[in-house]
């Protein structure tokens, strides 16, 4: 195949939009094709719940997901696949995404599959595809709002700042780091020539559309009291403290070392050098966030969508090099290095392909997650993004067990109290299955969803300490323990309870077990 940059009027099924439409279907296809692999995620179990009490809010995420996720189950059903078809094509979005950026920037069809290519091998960005979760959408949003910023700073277009802030807004549905974005955005056109946006109405007016699809959360909060604050107060304890050295290597494993070939030079050699100088913004974009993110001691994969504009712009100086030095073989060895690297790291990182066993055997012996640590746990035998898909079905199956054996008398006085949201999700998913009765959790916002009827005589606890039970139940017995092989630590040899005789009405003891994190 030629992979010069020179359009190809007459075989419009091979120019550059074309190639990077068939990357993002390539893409979608592998995600709905694995979507049954493994089991339910950990944090899509607490969507599904959200999906089924939809409110303008919740403790720790905007609507979007939860509407999402509603939408799926009604109109595909309760599967994995239906779950994961939304994630899936906005993940594909941001391949498109990337590729229509660097072909904005002026590159040709190679620097187009090259930076699409760059977006889809990204660990980083690939994995929000394999479940339903906020971050596939706001890594769109924020892909998409940079397309539109990069159309207002090439063709001076100010009306334009009214879809950013139409695409910025309905980031803030997604998820609320859309607003560091944001400043980002305004603090950089500060420091660039493209200060002059500022002085027109225009990219104000964009902030007032963007500020007012946050009004409904922000009036949720209110009659909350402010919960997603005490969330994020406590949200440093999830997270293992990094140096800005460790930071910056999580960065670049989680967008992929193959990448280093890209976008390290989009952001030096264009973004923040005369040579982009039009575009200079999102260099100091991209700096700005990577700064805040540090010194917040953020997740890695919070800076994830700052990564499509840098792949645009380092494929576009990739692509200028190999045509000054007329080196042309570079072509297919770049785009081959990236498909080859891609396809050995997805299975054994973030694409649910290979059987749980044979993942184990490969990843076991560095530590499950090779060192890589998204939280403050211990690591699996697998990395987290599968650990965290296995034994919810498993602990249903013991909590079931657990119910059935209690006097017949219990049965119907009896609850569920989980000590977390994924075991709450679970319980709650697969509850009906095997019987089980309500399902109640104290952590982030099924504390909000209250104790239901739950009267505290008799109490199946899983996942909640021994000594917070013994502080308001005047009897606690272990009746079993969840075992599974390959979930995470947390999960194994998890011990269940039941509780009986709480020590004050229920509903007053109902604040003792709230958990905000």
């Amino acid at each position: 195949m030629d992979w010069s940059a020179k359009p190809h009027k007459h075989r419009p099924l091979l120019s550059g939009p074309a190639i990077v439409v068939y990357l993002a279907c390539v893409k979608f296809l592998v995600h709905m094709l694995t979507a049954g692999n493994y089991g339910f995620y950990r944090d899509e179990l607490y969507f599904i719940a959200a999906g089924e009490r939809l409110d303008l809010g919740y403790v720790d995420f905007p609507p979007l997901v939860a509407v999402v996720s509603a939408i799926a189950r009604s109109l595909f059903g309760d599967s994995l696949a239906a779950l994961h078809f939304f994630p899936a094509l906005a993940s594909a979005g941001v391949v498109v995404l990337t590729g229509l950026m660097a072909r904005e920037l002026g590159g040709g069809r190679f620097a187009q599959v090259l930076a699409a290519l760059a977006s889809l091998v990204a660990p980083g960005i690939l994995v929000f595809g394999t479940w339903l979760s906020m971050d596939a959408f706001d890594q769109l949003f924020w892909a998409l709002a940079a397309y539109v910023l990069l159309l207002i700073l090439k063709r001076d277009r100010p009306g334009l700042w009214l879809a950013f802030g139409l695409v910025a807004g309905l980031g803030l549905l997604a998820k609320v780091t859309m607003l560091f974005f944001g400043f980002a955005v305004f603090v950089a056109l500060l420091l660039t020539p493209a200060r002059k946006h500022l002085l027109s109405k225009w990219p104000w007016i964009g902030g007032v559309i963007a500020f007012a699809f946050l009004t409904p959360y922000a009036y949720w909060q209110i009659q909350n009291g402010w919960p997603t604050l005490e969330f994020w107060t406590n949200y440093g304890d999830k997270v293992d403290p990094d140096s800005v050295v460790e930071f910056l290597f999580e960065q670049v494993m989680t967008m992929h070392p193959a990448t280093l070939l890209v976008w390290p030079a989009g952001l030096y050699y264009y973004l923040l050098t005369k040579g982009g100088k039009p575009y200079q913004a999102f260099g100091w974009i991209y700096v700005l966030l990577f700064a805040l993110f540090a010194i917040w001691n953020a997740k890695a994969y919070f800076l994830a969508p700052a990564y499509p504009i840098l792949f645009a712009a380092g494929a576009l100086v990739v692509e200028r090099f190999i045509r000054w030095r007329e080196w042309h073989w570079l072509k297919p060895v770049s785009v081959s290095f990236l498909l080859i690297s891609g396809a050995i790291v997805a299975p054994v990182a973030v694409v649910p392909v290979l059987p749980v066993e044979a993942l184990a055997k490969i990843t076991e012996p560095v530590g499950g997650n090779a060192g890589l640590e998204s939280e403050a746990r211990e690591a699996a035998e697998i990395p987290q993004p599968f650990a965290f898909r296995e034994g919810w079905e498993d602990l249903a199956e013991t909590v079931a067990r657990v119910h059935r054996a209690l006097p017949e008398e219990e049965w119907e006085e009896s609850c569920v109290l989980a000590g977390d949201f994924g075991e709450a999700g679970a319980l709650d998913l697969f509850g009906p299955r095997y019987g089980l009765p309500q399902v109640i959790s104290g952590h982030n916002n099924f504390y909000l969803w209250g104790p239901g009827d739950c009267t505290g005589e008799v109490v199946i606890s899983v996942g909640v300490p021994l000594e917070k039970l013994q502080e308001v139940f005047g009897s606690v017995e272990q009746a079993d323990t969840v075992e599974c092989e390959y979930c995470m630590p947390k999960q194994d040899d998890l011990p269940v309870y039941v509780a009986r005789d709480s020590k004050l009405p229920f509903e007053e003891a109902w604040p003792q077990f709230k958990q905000y994190n």
